[in-house]
C-alpha cells in the first residue's frame, strides 16, 4: 500500500506551541522531511522538534528549497522534493512533511502536494494545523486582530506598494509578511497615511530572537529579518 503523507504545522519556533496531534504524528512517522534554505544551512522546522525526533528510527530528510523568486529554480527543487517523498511512499512509509507556522498559510507544502497528487491521484494526504506566526505576533504584541465585523488582511509586501496603501485604506487590520524588503519605503507610507503609530514590528517571534519594535522608525537595516512581519490595527494604537 502506498503511504500517507501529512503536511504538519510546527509552528512559529516555540516547541511548546506544537499541537498534540502535530507532537504524536512527528513520533509515529517512518520518514520526516523537512526543507532547509541551503545546503550550508539546518532545517528550522525540524529544530523546532528536534527533541521528539528519534533518528536512529526515523530517516530524516532535509531537500533544499532555495530563497529565490525564480519560478524555474523554484520549480526545479519543487520536482525534486516531490521525487523524493513519492519515493517513500511507494515503499509503504507514512511521511511527514514540516512546515513552519500552518500548511495553509504561505506553505511551501502545498506545491510538493499539488505535485505528487498529479502523479498519484488517488494518493491519501492529511493536512495538520500549526500556530501562524501571525497569531503569535498578536499574542506577543498584545494585539487583536480582528473583533465584530471588523476587517482583516494578511499579505505578503512585495515589490509594489499600491496593493499594500489599498489595503491600508480599506481594512480594519493589515498583516504584512516578508517585510525585509523595501521596508523603509513601508515606513515612508505608513507616515504618509498617518498609520506608524498603529503598527508594529515583530520578528522570530517564538524563540529566543524574537523582536517586538513598535517605533518602525527606530528600525536598522541590518536589523531586518526574513521571519518578520508588521501589524497595522487602525482603531487601537500599538502598544
Amino acid at each position: 500500500m502506498i503511504g500517507k503523507v501529512y503536511g504538519v504545522g510546527v509552528g512559529p519556533g516555540d516547541p511548546e506551541l506544537l499541537t498534540v496531534k502535530a507532537l504524536r504524528l512527528i513520533r509515529e512517522a517512518k520518514v520526516i522531511c523537512s526543507p532547509r534554505a541551503g545546503d550550508d544551512s539546518e532545517s528550522f522546522a525540524l529544530s523546532i522538534v528536534k527533541d521528539y525526533i528519534d533518528p536512529a528510527r526515523q530517516k530524516i530528510m532535509t531537500p533544499v528549497f532555495p530563497m529565490s523568486m525564480d519560478k524555474e529554480v523554484l520549480g526545479k527543487a519543487w520536482d525534486g522534493a516531490a521525487d523524493q517523498v513519492l519515493a517513500e511512499l511507494e515503499k509503504g512509509n507514512d511521511l511527514v512533511f514540516l512546515t513552519l507556522g500552518d500548511p495553509s498559510l504561505y506553505s511551501t507544502y502545498s506545491y510538493i502536494l499539488e505535485r505528487i497528487k498529479k502523479r498519484i491521484k488517488d494518493i491519501r494526504s492529511e493536512t495538520v494545523s500549526g500556530v501562524s506566526s501571525i497569531n503569535l505576533a498578536a499574542a506577543r504584541a498584545g494585539i487583536d486582530l480582528a473583533l465584530g465585523q471588523e476587517r482583516l488582511a494578511v499579505m505578503p509586501m512585495g515589490r509594489d506598494l499600491e496593493p499594500v496603501r489599498s489595503a491600508l485604506a480599506d481594512f480594519d487590520t493589515v498583516v504584512l509578511m516578508k517585510v525585509n524588503r523595501g521596508f523603509g519605503k513601508l515606513v515612508s507610507l505608513l507616515g504618509e497615511m498617518g498609520l506608524l503609530g498603529k503598527a508594529v514590528y515583530v520578528s522570530r517571534c517564538g524563540t529566543d530572537r524574537e523582536k517586538i519594535i513598535r517605533d518602525l522608525q527606530a528600525i536598522k537595516a541590518d536589523e531586518l529579518d526574513y521571519f518578520s512581519i508588521v501589524i497595522v490595527r487602525k482603531w487601537i494604537a500599538a502598544g
